[in-house]
Order: C-alpha cells, then sequence, then structure tokens
C-alpha cells in the first residue's frame, strides 16, 4: 500500500565507512522529518520501505536514518547508477514513496 510521495535532489556521496564503493543520496532534513513522524511498520535499524525513482530507474528498497534523529540515507545500487549515467558527485533527481 502506497504512502506519501516526495521529490527531492540531492548529491550522491560516498559511504566513507565502507572500503567498497557504497553509493548513497541524503534525503533532505524536511523530508526526513515528515517520514520520522509518519507510522511505519517495525524494521530493524529505523529502516522505512520506500519505493524509488531516479530517472527511468524504478525499485523498492529501505531509507536508513544516519543516526536517532538524523537524515535518512538511500542505497543507489550499481546497476542503476549504470543505467541512469549517474555517479559520485552527480546531482540527481529521485522520488521516493513510503510504503504502508
Amino acid at each position: 500500500m502506497a504512502g506519501t510521495r516526495y521529490e527531492f535532489e540531492t548529491e550522491l556521496f560516498r559511504w566513507a565507512a565502507r572500503r567498497d564503493l557504497w553509493v548513497f543520496a541524503r534525503l533532505p532534513d524536511d523530508v526526513s522529518e515528515d517520514i520520522r513522524l509518519q507510522p511505519h511498520p517495525p524494521a530493524g535499524f529505523g529502516a522505512v520501505k520506500v519505493i524509488v525513482t531516479l530517472g527511468g530507474s524504478r525499485w523498492s528498497t529501505s531509507v536508513f536514518p544516519e543516526s536517532a534523529d538524523g537524515p535518512y540515507t538511500l542505497a543507489i545500487k550499481g546497476s542503476v547508477r549504470k543505467a541512469e549515467g549517474v555517479g559520485l558527485g552527480d546531482r540527481v533527481r529521485i522520488g521516493i514513496e513510503t510504503v504502508l
């Protein structure tokens, strides 16, 4: 079941805690706060299930908070980055829809 949809621009960044290449997008603070205040099915590590759109790619995944009250982050899979021709440091337009 679909929840709330958000669209925003953000920059792709490398997750510094990993040696291999994990690329993430940070959700804006206002979007993160709105998601945090919504009821969601229980999930580990504060994860929230979402459907993501980036360019012509669409997939189901989860967003995770960086900290207890920090912004949510979204992993951008290598196959999506390749299909959309985007990489580290690029600004991208992302749509996410929470899943209830």
